[in-house]
C-alpha cells in the first residue's frame, strides 16, 4: 500500500494559534511527522479549547519545555538538526531573542526551511503592531468588497485571513521551500504574511475592475451578492439556500423550474439596473416553500442550488456523508483531511490524547535516560 505524500518529512512546530497549527495540521494530515514544541502546561492551539478537543491539534507528536532557558535552546537545535522545516508564529524578533533565529537554525541545518507566520510581515511600516484576521483583509482590500450594497463590510468568520490567506499559504509556501531543498541543498525563510495571502486570494477580483466588469463597490457585482442568480434566499420554514446560476444555460433552467421561463421581467439576465427587482420577486417565490421543499425541486438539476446548511446538517447531508467529508474521532465531529489522492491515502486523524512524546522524542536524537531526567529536574522539559 502506498504510503501518504508526505511521508519521510519532519517539521518542528513552535505552538501558537490559529494559522500556524492549520498548517502544521494539513502537514500532518498528508503525512509529514509535526512535532510541536509547546510551552510547559499549555498544550493547546486556542482559547478555551480542551486539548483534545482541539482539532487543529490532530496528528501530531508533542514536547513540552520551556523556552526561555537556555537549555531548551540545545534541545531546539538538535531537533533542528534532525528536521526538514519549521513554523513559528511569533511577532517579528522573538524567535532571535530566545537564541533561536534564522541563522543559528540554517548554521545548524543549512537545508532547513523555516516558514514563519504572521499578520502583518516580517518588515513593513505595521509589522511591529498587533492584529487579528479582521484587520489583515481589512488592509489587503479583501474585506471591503463583503457586504450588501449600501451597508457595511461584514466579517466573513476569520477564513481569508488567517486560515485562507494565513494557514494554506503557510503550508504551500512550506511544500515549495521543501522541494526547493531537496534539489538544491539550500534551505530558506518564508515570510508569510496574512495581508499578503489575503490579497492574493483577490486575483481574479482585480482582473475583473481592471477590464470594467466589477464596481470598486460592495454588493453590486456578480459574485458579491448584487446579481439576482448569485445569492442567498429566505425560505418559508425561515432557513435559507443559495442560487449560483451564472452560465445562460443554468439561468435558463433556474427559470424553467421556478415556471418563469417565459417571463419577460427575467429575460435580460445581465441587465443590472434590474438586478434589485427581479430579486425581489425571487425573494417572494423562494418563501413559498420549504428548504426540503425546494431541495426536491432543484437537487440533481443543472441550476446551481444548495441548501445553507449548518456545521452540523453540513456534516449530515448525504453529499458529504458519501464522500466522508467530516467524521467523528473521540466523540469530535471534524473535516476530514483534504484533498483526495488517487495513490497515496491520508493520515487518519488521531486526536491529542495528553500523552507527552518527550522521552521518545529526545531518546530519538541521542539524549540518554539520564540527560532527560536532569533536565526534567530543571523544568527544562515537562
Amino acid at each position: 500500500m502506498s504510503r501518504p505524500p508526505l511521508s519521510g518529512i519532519r517539521i518542528i512546530e513552535l505552538s501558537g494559534i490559529g494559522p500556524g497549527p492549520f498548517a502544521a495540521m494539513m502537514l500532518a494530515d498528508h503525512g509529514a511527522e509535526v512535532i510541536r514544541v509547546e510551552r510547559i502546561g499549555s498544550g493547546k492551539a486556542g482559547p478555551e479549547v480542551p486539548p483534545d478537543k482541539d482539532i487543529l491539534l490532530r496528528s501530531r507528536k508533542t514536547i513540552e519545555m520551556d523556552l526561555k532557558k537556555p537549555a531548551s535552546r540545545e534541545i531546539m537545535l538538535d531537533l533542528v538538526k534532525n528536521a526538514d522545516g519549521l513554523i513559528e508564529g511569533f511577532r517579528p524578533g522573538v524567535i532571535e531573542r530566545l537564541g533561536i533565529g534564522p541563522e543559528i537554525l540554517l548554521d545548524k541545518n543549512p537545508k532547513l526551511v523555516i516558514g514563519r507566520m504572521t499578520g502583518w510581515g516580517q518588515t513593513g511600516t505595521m509589522s511591529e503592531m498587533a492584529g487579528h484576521d479582521l484587520n489583515y483583509i481589512a488592509i489587503s482590500g479583501a474585506l471591503h468588497g463583503v457586504g450588501r450594497k449600501g451597508g457595511k463590510p461584514v466579517v466573513p468568520l476569520n477564513l481569508f485571513g488567517d486560515f485562507g490567506g494565513g494557514g494554506m499559504f503557510m503550508a504551500f509556501g512550506m511544500l515549495a521551500a521543501l522541494h526547493h531543498a531537496k534539489a538544491t541543498g539550500q534551505g530558506q525563510v518564508i515570510d508569510v504574511a496574512m495581508t499578503d495571502g489575503s490579497a492574493l486570494l483577490t486575483a481574479m477580483i482585480h482582473c475583473f475592475r481592471q477590464v470594467g466588469i466589477w464596481q470598486d463597490e460592495r454588493g453590486v457585482n456578480l459574485l458579491d451578492g448584487g446579481a439576482h442568480f448569485y445569492d442567498t434566499y429566505e425560505t418559508k420554514d425561515g432557513k435559507y439556500i443559495s442560487i449560483g446560476a451564472i452560465e445562460p444555460q443554468f439561468y435558463a433552467r433556474l427559470l424553467e423550474l421556478l415556471g418563469l421561463k417565459e417571463d419577460p421581467v427575467y429575460t435580460r439576465q445581465m441587465d443590472a439596473g434590474n438586478w434589485d427587482v427581479m430579486r425581489q420577486g425571487l425573494e417572494r417565490i423562494f418563501l413559498t416553500r420549504t428548504r426540503d421543499e425546494w431541495d426536491k425541486i432543484f437537487i440533481g438539476s443543472d441550476a446551481c442550488y444548495a441548501p445553507v446548511l449548518s456545521l452540523e446538517e453540513a456534516a449530515q447531508h448525504p453529499h458529504n456523508a458519501s464522500r466522508k467529508t467530516f467524521q467523528t474521532i473521540k466523540s469530535t465531529l471534524q473535516p476530514s483531511p483534504a484533498p483526495r489522492y488517487s495513490v497515496s491515502p491520508t493520515v487518519q486523524p488521531e486526536m491529542f490524547n495528553n500523552v507527552l512524546d518527550t522521552d521518545t522524542l529526545l531518546a530519538s536524537i541521542g539524549y540518554s535516560e539520564d540527560r532527560i531526567r536532569a533536565l526534567r529536574r530543571e523544568r527544562v522539559i515537562s
